[in-house]
Parts: structure tokens; sequence; C-alpha cells
């Protein structure tokens, strides 16, 4: 009888930190509900939104119970990047934060989805989803880049005022040991570096971190505006503790 190897035991800071990064965002696409500027749009980031809580619904019940790591921690102990956290804005903001964050989860995925690792089957179907993610805001990038003067405009400040939180995104996250870090970067760092060009936007020439992070999201310090998607986030679930459909 041929021995069935041993499971590899999950990571816990990872399932949390991937886990955190995917629900946070999905929240973030999801105020777009009713607001997006053509209903195209509104299909699109729903869709986006539900593959992103689906990733993270399996990520967090890797590392717990979903319900409570979601709705009952407090903000310090979430783990997801900084980038994720930031307000919409206008329609410019949303795709370049887009474009910055699914380009870095199309690749840690790409990677995840050929190591032995507990993570391969998750990451090789969702390498499928960010490959989407990534293309749609590729695309937006350029029409908004290389559009009008004022989408040029304002899509130039989305992507230089994103760019500070863009750092967070390489750094090496604990239990993930079979991803290439720099190689994740330099790829990362080309991938977008080629569609700014081709969108006739500046690649900022200013850090991609900022001091006082201290670590930033991956140790539990967020910005001012986490707080209070959070607190919308949980309301429900904790004015009605044990509440059951």
């Amino acid at each position: 009888m041929t021995p069935v190897p041993p499971v590899s035991p999950v990571p816990t800071a990872a399932a949390l930190a991937l886990g955190d990064d995917a629900l946070v965002l999905s929240h973030r696409l999801g105020e777009w509900a009713s607001r997006a500027p053509v209903l195209e749009e509104e299909v699109a980031l729903a869709n986006i939104a539900l593959d992103l809580l689906g990733q993270a619904r399996t990520l967090l019940s890797l590392a717990g119970d979903e319900d409570e790591l979601a709705y009952l921690r407090e903000e310090r102990a979430f783990r997801n990047v900084q980038l994720v956290e930031q307000p919409n804005g206008d329609f410019a903001t949303t795709i370049a934060r887009q474009l910055f964050f699914s380009t870095h989860q199309h690749l840690l995925y790409g990677q995840l989805a050929v190591a032995d690792g507990p993570f391969s089957p998750l990451a090789a179907k969702a390498v499928k989803e960010t490959a989407y993610h990534r293309d749609h805001a590729e695309q937006w990038t350029l029409r908004l880049g290389d559009g009008t003067a004022e989408s040029h405009e304002r899509m130039q400040r989305a992507v230089d005022g994103l760019w500070r939180y863009t750092g967070e995104l390489s750094r090496p996250v604990e239990g993930l040991p079979e991803i290439d870090w720099p190689s994740l970067r330099a790829s990362w760092t080309s991938l977008v570096t080629d569609v700014l060009g081709r969108a006739t936007l500046e690649t900022p020439a200013g850090p991609q971190s900022v001091a006082w992070a201290a670590g930033g999201g991956r140790q539990g310090v967020h910005t001012e505006p986490f707080g209070r998607m959070l607190a919308e986030m949980q309301h429900l679930h904790r004015s009605h503790p044990g509440a059951t459909w």
C-alpha cells in the first residue's frame, strides 16, 4: 500500500495576509455598487469584488473562523497591505489601485500555483481570475491615460498619489518561502512601467514606501481611512451578535 504523503500545515500568517488583502479590496470595490460610471463597469467591478471575496473566504477559513476573522478583529489585527485600503476616490484612483495590486497578485499567485505548497490549489484557480483583473485595469489605464486632457491628468494624479504604497507589495510575507520576492518586484516594476508608458503616463520618481509606515499593513499599521471602512464593514455583524439567517 502506497503511503499517503503528509499534508503541509497552512502557515496562518500567510493565510491572513493574503486573505485580508482580498477581503479589504473586495469591500472597497463593492462600494462602487450603484455608483460606477457606466452599467458595464457596475457588472465588471462587482465580478472582481466577488472573485476577491471568494479568495478571502478560502484563505481566512484556512486560518480560523472566516466570519470571526472578518468581522470581530480590531484594526491592528488585520494584515493587509495599505494599498488595498485606500479610498476609491474618483474612477482613475480605483483603476490605478487595481492596476498596481492586480499585477502584483497575478505574479504572486503565478509563483504559488507552480510551487508545492499549501496554497497551490487556491493559486491555480486564482491566477486565472487575477489575469482578468489585471487586464481590466490595464485597458482602463490605457483609455484614461491616453484619452482626454482631463482623463490623462486624473490618471497621472492617481498613479502619483498611490505610488508610495506599492513598495509594501514586494516585502516578504512570513510563511511563503517559495516566493522569489526580488524576481516578483522586478517583474512588477517592468509590467507596470510598460503599461504606464503605453498610456502616456509618467512612472513616479518618488519612493515606493514612506518612513512612517513602520512596516506597513503587514505589521498591523494602517492608514486613517481603514478604520472608517472597517467600522462600516463590521457594523451589522457587531450590532447583532450570534444572529443567523
